[in-house]
């Protein structure tokens, strides 16, 4: 499922009327092989695509010509071609087909900004968008379907849609009774899906073929059955369905590209094809979406340059900011240090139609600032290199250390990029020394102590010998408790063993050996008569299973 269920609210506050858009492919898995194999796009012989089912080569697609010769689903291979001579069949590739969907369903939210593919009869041929508030662009519902069908048809793309109050309605209008515009009071009462086959319900095969068992074929039918038998008999997901198709019960699509609430574009009378256009356009465009947001008072972290080409391609290159921001030159120069870095994969294909940039993580932002990074501390201008370093370098390139919510030595301090990392966390301030280098990993050492449980007296680290004068200690460090004990085993770090460093990382004995290791450290600084300061740990307790080991950890000034 590609959407969840949520029960209407009837609450006195009235929720907003959601319209939706469903748009139906019914070619789209030849269509889509026709686009990639010119022999087949060239060809004027109906094509089918097959599947190996049970040992039996069934057929899965039709594209137009074949559908118009006769064939369909329900037919074998070796019947089809006895049916049609000369027919082309192909194997179907469902992953790719489903990818190329995907992309297909991205380049299409220059229509409308929350798309959806819609998996429920297939994962590829069903389209989802909520066309609230947007179908004032295009001059209504009416002129936005007609827009939308005509810019696929100019593609090559056969499709047929409708437009309702529910995502059931509109997908059984789509496929059923295309170009329909419905009205809620019509959704609601179900009299615009009276005529359809009970098959519009998005029904399971066990369910269509009770009802036809019951003499109920048409939606109109069932609406006026007994609803608590009709429970009992198929279940409760058949009411929940027939709810969703009456907009009883909502769907929410969950749409593929994030939703900005700020984003402007701009369309092309001509395509565009060099990548220099592109970025001159992006620069107006920085400029309108800086006005807006200084509009709206807010300031932005992320912005997204999504690039519409006429062959449904789309490609986005994100940026993200140090801190929320609007300057329009700014902006530009972020994306402008992004397309240089990535000048060499940009393809425009047959041309760019739209160019949108968006804005998202927004936050707040005074408009009395008169430059976003003016401030007195001189950060500003460091905010705005780690910036322009992220774009041109990517944001895995340029790193800060970031303070970890733990007390284990080795795992208190971490990477994270400088434009996304939360600045949470300050320094822990330990009262105990801290040593000023640590080892990259804890190393075995031999100790001798005056009492099995005192300080150390000597050790022998790296086969010299060190004789301590004095030593201070012991410092307790525990296990993190807060842990679950699956958590826990994957994130405690001991050190390496010999037999270790033979193994990878990733095996899971490992895991199990150290579940059961209680890894309780004493620290100890102890300095040696050269006036060196060790940091040096004993792991695990006296009496206990197994014997405690010293450990060379780090060095003190």
């Amino acid at each position: 499922m590609n959407w969840t269920q949520t029960r209407v609210s009837h609450g006195s506050k009235r929720q907003p009327e959601r319209r939706y858009l469903v748009l139906h492919v019914p070619y789209w898995a030849t269509d889509c092989f026709k686009r990639h194999d010119r022999t087949l796009a060239e060809s004027t012989q109906p094509l089918v695509l097959y599947e190996k089912q049970k040992s039996a080569l069934n057929i899965v697609a039709v594209d137009a010509l074949a559908e118009k010769a006769g064939l369909s689903s329900d037919l074998n291979l070796a019947q089809a071609r006895a049916a049609v001579p000369g027919l082309q069949a192909r194997e179907i590739d469902r992953p790719f087909l489903e990818a190329a969907f995907a992309d297909f369903a991205d380049w299409l939210s220059f229509a409308s900004p929350v798309v959806a593919v819609l998996p429920d009869v297939t994962a590829f041929g069903d389209l989802g968008f909520d066309v609230t508030g947007v179908t004032h662009l295009f001059g209504g519902e009416q002129a936005m379907l007609a827009e939308v069908l005509k810019r696929l048809g100019h593609i090559g793309i056969l499709a047929q849609g409708a437009i309702s109050s529910s995502i059931g309605a509109s997908w059984a209008l789509a496929r059923y009774a295309p170009s329909t515009i419905a009205t809620h009071e019509q959704t609601l009462e179900g009299s615009v899906l009276a005529d359809l086959p009970i098959g519009a319900l998005r029904l399971e095969r066990e369910q269509i073929s009770s009802l036809s068992q019951l003499g109920l074929r048409r939606i109109g039918q069932v609406l006026d059955y007994e609803r608590l038998h009709l429970q009992a008999r198929l279940g409760e997901s058949f009411i929940r369905r027939l709810d969703q198709a009456r907009g009883r019960v909502s769907e929410q699509i969950r749409p593929r590209i994030p939703v900005a609430e700020h984003f402007v574009e701009r369309r092309f009378a001509e395509p565009l094809g060099l990548l220099d256009d592109v970025l001159l356009v992006t620069t107006d465009l920085a400029l309108r979406l800086a006005s807006e947001l200084e509009m709206a008072g807010l300031g932005a972290r992320s912005f997204h340059l999504m690039i519409y080409r006429v062959d449904y391609k789309l490609m986005c290159l994100s940026v993200n900011a140090a801190r929320a921001t609007r300057e329009a030159s700014h902006i530009d120069r972020l994306f402008r240090n992004r397309a240089e870095r990535l000048s060499g994969e940009f393809d425009a294909g047959f041309g760019i139609e739209m160019v949108r940039l968006a804005a998202t993580e927004l936050s707040p932002l005074q408009s009395s600032q008169t430059s976003v990074f003016a401030e007195d501390d001189g950060t500003g201008d460091l905010h705005r290199l780690y910036d322009r370093m992220s774009s041109r370098l990517g944001s895995q390139a340029v790193l800060r250390t970031v303070w970890v919510n733990t007390h284990i030595p080795e795992k208190a301090a971490g990477l994270a990029p400088v434009v996304t990392a939360p600045e949470t966390l300050s320094f822990p301030g330990e009262e105990e020394p801290r040593p000023i280098r640590l080892l990259p990993a804890p190393e075995p050492i031999k100790v001798t102590a005056e009492v099995p449980d005192g300080p150390p007296a000597s050790m022998v680290w790296r086969r010299i010998l060190y004789r301590f004068v004095k030593a201070s200690g012991p410092e307790r460090i525990g296990e993190e408790w807060w842990l679950d004990e699956f958590e826990l085993s994957e994130r405690r770090l001991l050190p390496p063993r010999p037999e270790d460093r033979r193994k990878p990382a990733s095996e899971k004995p490992r895991i199990e050996i150290l579940r059961h290791i209680i890894p309780s450290r004493d620290y100890y600084v102890a300095e040696d008569d050269g006036g060196r300061r060790f940091w040096l740990f004993r792991q695990g307790l006296y009496g206990e299973e197994p014997n405690p080991q010293w450990f060379m950890h780090g060095f003190l000034p």
